[in-house]
């Protein structure tokens, strides 16, 4: 299966709190595959927090992209290392776990698929 079918693009994500929070996680540049913008946007953004699994989960992708596995594969199992769940809303809608997401992510570098990813992470 193309990483670009597995990855969505979390547009929000909701934590243990009833509210959601929209955050800038370059969205545009991610679905543009301007991954070094993507990267220096998302890495400014001083109102992330370095270990939001939103942020996490699009740096990794757009550093996979670029070919930097190593980076890649450390911002996905950063996302399985969190203690508490996190839902991120995929661009088709759907809310699904951060951890599958990040999962997933793993298996598409795994298998050298992230070429033609067109989705990411941005909430």
């Amino acid at each position: 299966m193309a990483a670009g079918t597995i990855i969505g693009l979390a547009m929000m994500a909701q934590g243990a709190v009833a509210t959601m929070e929209q955050v800038d996680v370059a969205y545009d540049a991610m679905a543009q595959g301007r991954s070094a913008a993507a990267i220096a946007r998302i890495e400014s953004n001083d109102a992330l927090n370095t270990s939001d699994p939103a942020r996490l989960i699009n740096l990794g992708i757009a550093y996979a992209r670029q070919g930097d596995t190593a980076t890649a594969r450390s911002m996905f199992q950063r996302v399985l290392s969190r203690d508490s769940a996190y839902m991120l809303e995929t661009a088709n809608g759907q809310w699904v776990e951060a951890g599958v997401l990040a999962r997933k992510a793993l298996v598409a570098l795994d298998a050298g698929t992230f070429g033609s990813v067109h989705r990411t992470a941005s909430r």
